[in-house]
């Protein structure tokens, strides 16, 4: 069965426009009707406004392959991927034409047709694809199937507590598999979903917040770290049911904050893990054990398990929401592998109680004179000691950089403390402020433009 036609037959689900409150059926904003009949490639370069998210379902309802990318990709990026790929069908608001493409409008709706017919086979399996990378264009993408989706979907509505009175905002964008599993989830359980590109560090997102009464929010590392410096839980908000994190670790400190404020205003707050490659979810950590389990993901989704390798502690998963390969060439859309096993690429480890933990990544590990380090430890060490921010990158095997936005913080004497703590000389240790920390598409700390930075001093 298609994922559209499962979202179908949950007759309590309407999609809000943010911008003048009109609400929609599943049925009306899934009516986009397209030239071809045959299985295309579609670039489609979405946010998460109602024009955007019509055209997702549409796509959805057709037997189309969907690439999700970013509308706001650079340009050259976009040309560079389509040279490459040669979509048939491209929905992009932001150019006003595209050369060797016809531009068509439908209902308000621009998208751009492939002039000169392209056509070549893509598996029937093959659903969705999402961009390994969501800033720099990467020709890489995962695939994923209409099994994956529903499993992930399945999975995600098994422990959350979505229902049909819920109101949820879409404040993440869709071609992040975490946007994606929102609007996936809500769409087989949920109420009303509200179509919005507002940002939760921002007061729009908030003055919505409270006009619609939104129950559920989500967030990545960072925007909990921002949320707290404004002040999140000083304050109540009386529509929130449950508030989940996904994207990355959060510091053990602002889970316990996060985890006990849930607790005083009877909400529960899920940490969560994930990947792309796994259609987002793989495990979540039960609120009841927020408190008692700080730092854990939890324990596998619904048809989920874990397993750690013993020579490198890498963790590895299996389940029904694993992904039917990478593309790098349209070439690679002709087959669909679903993997047995998928190797996370991060380290972990399992307690007396079966809960696991990530300790780690494989790649952000970092030698500095033949002394192994763990970059995610050293940040994790940094916040400990002085309950701030830092991140932190490895520069040429022979230096350790820490960047912070916080103004207030000694440098000195944070190098002092890292050098001394991890027995490093202290002319290995640098730290600089920066204005601001840059950040992926997707919202995570962009470590490669932290590395780039520093190069370029």
């Amino acid at each position: 069965m298609k994922f559209f036609e499962q979202a179908l037959q949950n007759v309590n689900l309407e999609f809000i426009d943010n911008q003048n409150a009109n609400v929609y059926s599943l049925e009306d904003i899934s009516s986009l009707n397209f030239l071809e009949t045959n299985k295309v490639l579609v670039f489609a370069y979405l946010d998460n406004s109602i024009e955007a998210i019509s055209i997702f379902w549409s796509l959805m309802k057709s037997n189309h392959c969907i690439a999700l990318l970013s509308p706001s990709l650079a340009n050259h990026f976009k040309e560079d991927l389509e040279e490459l790929y040669k979509p048939v069908l491209i929905f992009d608001n932001v150019r006003i034409e595209i050369s060797g493409y016809d531009n068509l409008n439908e209902k308000s709706i621009k998208y751009f047709q492939l002039i000169k017919k392209d056509i070549f086979r893509i598996d029937d399996e093959v659903k969705v694809l999402i961009s390994t990378s969501g800033t720099t264009g990467s020709p890489k993408f995962v695939k994923l199937s209409e099994e994956n989706l529903i499993a992930n979907a399945v999975s995600i509505c098994d422990y959350l507590p979505i229902n049909s009175t819920d109101v949820t905002p879409l404040n993440l964008p869709i071609f992040y598999s975490y946007g994606l599993s929102i609007l996936t989830s809500n769409a087989l359980k949920g109420g009303r979903i509200i179509c919005t590109n507002d940002d939760p560090l921002k007061k729009e997102f908030w003055e919505s917040f409270h006009k619609y009464g939104y129950t559920s929010f989500a967030g990545v590392p960072f925007v909990y770290e921002m949320l707290d410096r404004i002040g999140f839980t000083k304050k109540t908000y009386n529509s929130l049911k449950y508030f989940t994190q996904a994207g990355g670790k959060l510091q053990d400190a602002l889970v316990s904050k996060y985890g006990q404020y849930a607790y005083e205003n009877g909400l529960k707050f899920y940490v969560m893990y994930g990947q792309t490659e796994a259609t987002a979810r793989m495990s979540f950590l039960s609120p009841e054990f927020t408190l008692d389990k700080v730092g854990s993901i939890g324990k596998p989704i619904l048809n989920g398990s874990f397993s750690i390798d013993e020579t490198t502690g890498e963790l590895s998963y299996i389940g029904p929401n694993v992904f039917g390969g990478y593309v790098e060439k349209r070439e690679d859309l002709s087959s669909f592998v679903a993997e047995k096993i998928l190797k996370t690429g991060d380290i972990a480890r399992i307690d007396e109680d079966g809960f696991y933990y990530i300790t780690g990544r494989l790649k952000r590990v970092t030698k500095i004179f033949g002394n192994r380090i763990n970059l995610d430890e050293v940040e994790a060490l940094i916040f400990k000691q002085f309950g701030v921010s830092v991140r932190c990158v490895g520069f040429n095997d022979s230096q350790l950089v820490l960047f912070t936005v916080d103004e207030k913080l000694d440098l000195k004497e944070l190098n002092k403390f890292i050098s001394t703590d991890l027995k490093l000389h202290i002319s290995v240790v640098k730290s600089k402020y920066i204005v601001e920390m840059p950040l992926t598409l997707n919202g995570k700390i962009d470590y490669k433009e932290l590395i780039k930075m520093y190069g370029a001093k």
